[in-house]
């Protein structure tokens, strides 16, 4: 597996950052490299931001014809292919542009950390453009309504064998269960313009019938029932169509009546509901894993064309599970995921496509203790940066980080790993869309079935943190715009152009996360 996006050696870069991943400040390697240490001195003193490099960057990108021009140059069957791959990468629909200015990447922390804090163990979320707390707190960049928080959610608990609020949508009471959401979002979202996300976490049926299986085929069974009720005389095959249509009909209300209620009353808020779309591919103890959405799903996203209508974003989960750890099946699980939240996202007939959030968490799946290694974060929050999704949230559990030993894990985690890798992916996606995109759109893999990431090459690039936040300083090499040129194109924000056109910086970069 490759690491590469800004070179090709990604190994090469993942190892040097291991060595100094303490500071993730990057040994130098250039003749200029005294100009970047004086840059930085200047920087932290309040002097100058910019400074000129005195010398040349010589490109390796051989004249101004397109790899992709090359191709149709050689034979007509060649220009087919070449024409139908320029096609391909061009055709990349307008997406809305980012919440935080300039930010076409966010990583979003969104756990409870209230026992670290109550301990004074000091946790370095630096990185993160906002930090959150699934807790019932309002006035929240991220708020997150569980089943039991918005409005008056049928569902079945089978542990406990209680139905609650009618236990399936048939027989949920839609107008107060409106009336109480309106009440909810009000107490816990702030009635002004400021940008944020919301999300309805509702899992314990799913809004098509024949998705809800194993646990959830209680919802069939109290649906067949419910129609019985209704009508007893029908066949046995109509009660079963009566009651897949009488349950999808009144499942598709729920969720679309609850979206409309929050985007109405918090406009400027992005809504969509956890964990959809979802894909399903979890064979990957199977061989010959491939990652890749079934036909089967995919048809039934499409299905939910309703409800992408409606979402103003989407949030698909990509949690690891430890069998997948530090294997390349893990890259082609998220990646795969993303894809399909990406797909179904320019469904709708809309000026742009909504924005993805993928979830995920620096824990793998069902414990509390091992944390994601780097690898499995490039397998995760790289693949959606390269992918071109608008950030990532990470996700923890109450009970995650509820003692002293794991919030002292927590806080070397994020010292020494998370936080200088989201500053990386961060700063990466920053400066992509700044020289390839003019700001004016995110970079995007051309091929999305590619290890190709956006990654700051340790041998051009320092991070450090200055007043308390991360910054990126340094000057990519001809390479690196190189390799960008190659692998990645522009997907333009709403009304802006942005063409993917290589602006070759002359001066030092900076990117503040």
């Amino acid at each position: 597996m490759s690491f590469s996006s800004f070179g090709r050696s990604g190994r090469n870069w993942l190892s040097t950052w291991t060595r100094n991943k303490n500071t993730f400040c990057f040994p130098p390697s250039k003749p200029s490299t005294h100009l970047l240490g004086n840059w930085i001195l200047d920087f932290l003193t309040n002097r100058p931001q910019t400074v000129r490099i005195h010398n040349t960057i010589s490109s390796s990108i051989s004249g101004d014809v397109h790899p992709l021009m090359a191709i149709t140059m050689a034979s007509p069957f060649l220009s087919c292919l070449g024409l139908c791959m320029i096609i391909s990468v061009l055709a990349l629909p307008p997406t809305e542009p980012p919440l935080v200015r300039d930010h076409p990447f966010v990583v979003i922390w969104n756990a409870p950390t209230d026992q670290c804090k109550n301990l004074e163990i000091p946790l370095d979320t630096a990185a993160f453009q906002a930090v959150t707390t699934p807790s019932a707190v309002p006035g929240q960049f991220l708020t997150i309504f569980y089943e039991d928080r918005l409005g008056l959610y049928p569902k079945v608990d089978i542990i406990k064998h209680k139905i609650y609020k009618g236990g399936i949508p048939q027989n949920g009471n839609l107008t107060e269960h409106l009336a109480k959401a309106k009440r909810t979002i009000d107490h816990y979202i702030s009635q002004d313009s400021s940008p944020g996300l919301a999300v309805i976490d509702w899992e314990s049926w799913r809004p098509l019938w024949d998705q809800n299986w194993g646990s959830k085929h209680i919802y069939q069974k109290l649906s067949i029932t419910h129609a019985l009720q209704l009508a007893p005389f029908l066949t046995t095959k109509k009660i079963s169509q009566t009651a897949k249509s009488q349950f999808e009909l009144a499942g598709r209300r729920f969720m679309e009546k609850t979206i409309s209620i929050g985007i109405g009353k918090r406009p400027s808020r992005r809504w969509g509901f956890y964990l959809l779309p979802d894909c399903f591919n979890y064979g990957w103890n199977k061989p010959g894993y491939t990652g890749s959405c079934s036909t089967k799903a995919k048809k039934q996203n499409n299905k939910l064309l309703w409800l992408w209508e409606r979402s103003t974003a989407l949030f698909p989960s990509v949690y690891l599970h430890m069998t997948l750890r530090n294997s390349p099946l893990a890259a082609l699980y998220v990646r795969n995921r993303v894809q399909e939240a990406l797909r179904v996202a320019a469904l709708p007939k809309h000026l742009y496509t909504a924005p993805v959030y993928v979830y995920s968490r620096p824990l793998y799946r069902d414990q509390t203790q091992m944390f994601q290694t780097q690898i499995d974060l490039v397998n995760t929050l790289g693949e959606s940066a390269a992918l071109g999704a608008s950030g990532v949230v990470i996700w923890g559990g109450t009970r995650d980080y509820n003692s002293k030993a794991a919030c002292q894990s927590l806080s070397e985690y994020l010292s020494s790993t998370l936080s200088p890798y989201v500053a990386n992916v961060t700063a990466a996606a920053m400066l992509c869309s700044r020289l390839l995109c003019k700001g004016n759109g995110r970079c995007v893999r051309k091929n999305y079935n590619t290890a190709h990431y956006l990654h700051l090459n340790p041998n051009s690039f320092r991070i450090l943190k200055a007043r308390g936040k991360y910054v990126a300083v340094g000057l990519p090499s001809a390479s690196d715009l190189s390799n960008w040129v190659e692998n990645f194109t522009c997907q333009c924000y709403a009304g802006r152009s942005c063409s993917p056109e290589l602006q070759r910086p002359t001066q030092v970069q900076l990117i503040r996360v």
